[in-house]
């Protein structure tokens, strides 16, 4: 059996970092791992016995700080120690600190730079005075990892904007204090070539904070959307009870969930989460477990049932007995799975990065090539400035900023949508999607129990049966109950009142209206004498059209039964229609039982079902079809779906759902409205098709201009001016997403949504 490592890994700055650590961890005999640079995470398998000591140390080696990662769900205090709160990480504190701060300081710098007017005298020390806590403090985070890379043997973009930075920095201090540029009164030359002896009164010191300043800018704003990618554990860990009420010797007594050991007996009240996987030794009640079945009917249980922990006891009292604890129950297990998914998942290594490992070594090749032909043909002076001009134009202000910048527009103009991205990532996923796998409780459907058809039996009115189940079932706090009154007062207004009420549990209610004595419940608690032969047929219509049927009686007979079920939500078949035109192939994946399935398929226009599946099948399933080399997405909204929606190429929750889904997710669709799923995609195709519309000009003018510079047709100072047009490019091509509409169909089935409820079945009066 494979031995299973997981590290929590630091020091990594961008997608290469993780693709420097992978290919040395697989490096190691018998060990094949996986580093997710989004969550910062190594999950590794190793064939071999290898200490965990062993793998850190070829992780250290490498660069990277390493820690095993402690197990997150074994105590419940561990909970408490992962808030999602943005003041309690250091990294994104300091990353926003150094960006806002540098941008502050940047801006006059830049301003006194290309403004002559404002060119005071001794302007030039004032720059200074601002840009070097800028290049020195704000860029110590490209420093630190341009050395680190060096060590290494290895080059990103980091070490160009280390070495362009402090080239430019430290050319201007040279010319401040050695050179002519230090003299009172002195303002900047100007002239679109360079010539000998201009280089000691050059000053490139906005093109050192500039860069600096909007670099990081990009990279905090990276970071932030990075940092969503461990929501899912968070949300799960916080599922769980907090505390319980234990039974000893007879006696309540409430304690933290922590302290909860196997063999304990603990009470579940309506209403409440069962603490923990047990046992039921006493009680009996309706559990909802669509977290785990996606089955939007709750569970009888009794005496001897099986429950799990997390999932929500609907009406009455239980005592339980504790099997599981910790790590070992069903909701720690799908934590894990969630986990695995994220870490599996195949690390997309940006393009700007992988430009960086050629480009890099490219550039410093250019540059002292430069430096030596202008010393050997010219003199000292011009040779300093075309090397600066080269490494300066080489920098990639504009490179950095293209992913971020589109990424923000397009998330932004996402977000007044009703639709969330999480990460760049998630976007190269949208472009090569073929198949769209979609999960069928609160994503197809509603997930409410709604009232769909009343079926008297002969001689006997609709509405009496209606009226006499609604005010019986108006009592009861059961989920098939609440959908009988909520339609019975829908159709029929106020309710009557019920007296001498009486819940069986597992069995249904009873009670008197009207001087009636009334029965709702279970249709197999009556005698086949008690159903008249239409009712029985009538049932079966009803259960293979995926209702739950209950029945209503009185005066010693079945007088009628009521159909309760999912609602398909109206938008759905448009959606799936839309889906299409896309060019993806759609799915229904559900727990619910296949013929259920089967029907609402067909009614939405879906060809392929995978039904009767549990949360571990569901990530199989996922699993099956990108080893068949498809690319997959997945919309789901419950707990059961965090798993799969963690291993699809790209999770889609609804924002109606779980925050369990949505944490695991790539996307999000606030609104719970499946139209709004071609909007995401066709959004996030867009903001991907824009950003390489970015990096195709930000290298593209790198490219064209390096030969300028080195040819020495290029001054350094324009060369900072030009990258700051480069960068003003990028951020002009990002604003356009923000004309970005949303697909029409998507805002009609919106507006439509309230008169266009679809049932299976209507009331038969």
């Amino acid at each position: 059996m494979a031995n299973i490592i997981e590290l929590d890994i630091t020091g990594m700055t961008c997608a290469a970092c993780a693709a420097r650590i992978t290919k040395k961890l697989n490096r190691v005999e018998g060990v094949e791992a996986s580093v997710n640079f989004a969550t910062e995470r190594a999950y590794i398998e190793a064939a071999e016995p290898v200490s965990v000591e062993d793998v850190i140390g070829v992780v250290e080696k490498t660069g990277y700080g390493a820690t095993p990662v402690a197990d997150p769900l074994a105590t419940s205090e561990a909970a408490d120690s992962t808030e999602d709160d943005d003041s309690a990480d250091p990294q994104l504190i300091s990353l926003r600190q150094r960006a806002y701060i540098s941008l502050i300081m940047a801006a006059p710098v830049i301003a006194m730079a290309m403004i002559p007017p404002l060119q005071f005298n001794n302007w030039q020390w004032l720059s200074l005075t601002l840009t070097a806590p800028i290049v020195v403090w704000g860029g110590f985070p490209f420093h630190r990892a341009a050395w680190k890379n060096l060590r290494n043997g290895a080059a990103t973009m980091d070490t160009l904007v280390s070495m362009g930075t402090l080239a430019a920095f430290g050319w201007s201090v040279y010319a401040l204090f050695w050179g002519m540029a230090g003299m009172p009164g002195m303002t900047h030359p100007f002239s679109f070539t360079i010539g000998a002896g201009e280089a000691s009164a050059n000053l490139y010191l906005e093109a050192a904070a500039g860069i600096t300043a909007f670099i990081l800018l990009g990279r905090y704003i990276e970071y932030r959307s990075k940092r969503k990618a461990g929501q899912a554990l968070r949300a799960l860990m916080e599922l769980g009870a907090k505390d319980v009420a234990i039974v000893k010797a007879g006696v309540e007594v409430r304690v933290p969930v922590g302290d909860l050991q196997v063999g304990d007996e603990f009470i579940v009240r309506p209403g409440e989460a069962i603490a923990t996987d047990g046992v039921v030794v006493s009680g009996a009640s309706a559990v909802d477990e669509s977290m785990l079945t996606g089955e939007s009917v709750p569970v009888e249980v009794t005496e001897g049932h099986e429950v799990v922990g997390a999932t929500v006891n609907s009406s009455g009292r239980l005592v339980v007995r504790a099997t599981k604890i910790g790590s070992d129950t069903q909701l720690a297990q799908m934590a894990r799975m969630v986990e695995a998914a994220q870490a599996g998942k195949a690390n997309v290594q940006r393009l700007a990065d992988r430009i960086s490992a050629v480009f890099v070594p490219l550039v410093v090749l250019l540059a002292i090539g430069t430096f030596a032909s202008w010393w050997y043909f010219d003199s000292l002076g011009p040779a300093v400035t075309a090397a600066i001009a080269v490494l300066i134009i080489a920098c990639p202000c504009a490179l950095g900023l293209a992913t971020p910048l589109g990424l923000m527009n397009g998330t932004g103009r996402g977000a007044k949508q009703g639709i969330l991205i999480s990460g760049p990532e998630v976007l190269e996923s949208t472009r090569r999607v073929d198949t769209i796998v979609l999960d069928k409780t609160g994503t197809v459907t509603t997930g409410e129990l709604s009232l769909q058809e009343v079926i008297p039996s002969a001689g006997v009115a609709t509405e009496e049966v209606l009226r006499l189940a609604g005010a019986v079932e108006n009592a009861s706090e059961h989920p098939i109950a609440r959908a009988i009154a909520d339609g019975t007062r829908e159709r029929l207004g106020e309710l009557g009142e019920v007296e001498d009420f009486h819940n069986t549990a597992g069995h249904g209610v009873a009670g008197v209206v009207d001087g009636i004595r009334v029965t709702v419940g279970r249709v197999s608690q009556f005698s086949d004498e008690e159903l008249t032969a239409d009712l029985v047929a009538a049932r079966r219509e009803a259960e293979r059209n995926r209702s739950t049927v209950v029945a209503v009686a009185w005066e010693g007979a079945v007088r009628g039964l009521i159909a309760v079920a999912d609602t398909i939500k109206p938008s759905s078949a448009v959606a799936v229609s839309e889906l299409k035109k896309l060019g993806l192939r759609p799915i229904l994946l559900t727990g619910d039982n296949q013929t259920v399935a089967q029907i609402v398929a067909r009614e939405v226009g879906i060809d392929e079902v995978i039904a009767e599946v549990m949360p571990e099948d569901k990530m199989a399933k996922i699993k099956e079809l990108q080893e068949a080399g498809h690319v997959v997405a997945m919309v789901g909204d419950g707990i059961n779906d965090a798993a799969a929606l963690a291993q699809a190429d790209l999770g889609i929750a609804m924002g109606t759902g779980t925050d369990v889904a949505m944490a695991a997710s790539d996307m999000t669709l606030v609104r719970g409205d499946l139209t709004v799923a071609v909007t995401a995609i066709r959004l996030a195709r867009r903001t991907l098709r824009n950003i390489k519309q970015n990096l195709v000009w930000a290298f593209a003018y790198n490219t064209s201009a390096l030969p300028l510079a080195a040819a020495g047709l290029l001054n350094p100072m324009i060369a900072g001016a030009a990258m700051a047009l480069s960068s003003l490019s990028v951020v002009a091509n990002s604003s356009r997403l923000q004309r970005f509409k949303a697909t029409p169909m998507a805002e009609d089935a919106n507006s439509e949504a309230p008169k266009a409820t679809k049932t299976i079945a209507s009331i038969k009066d």
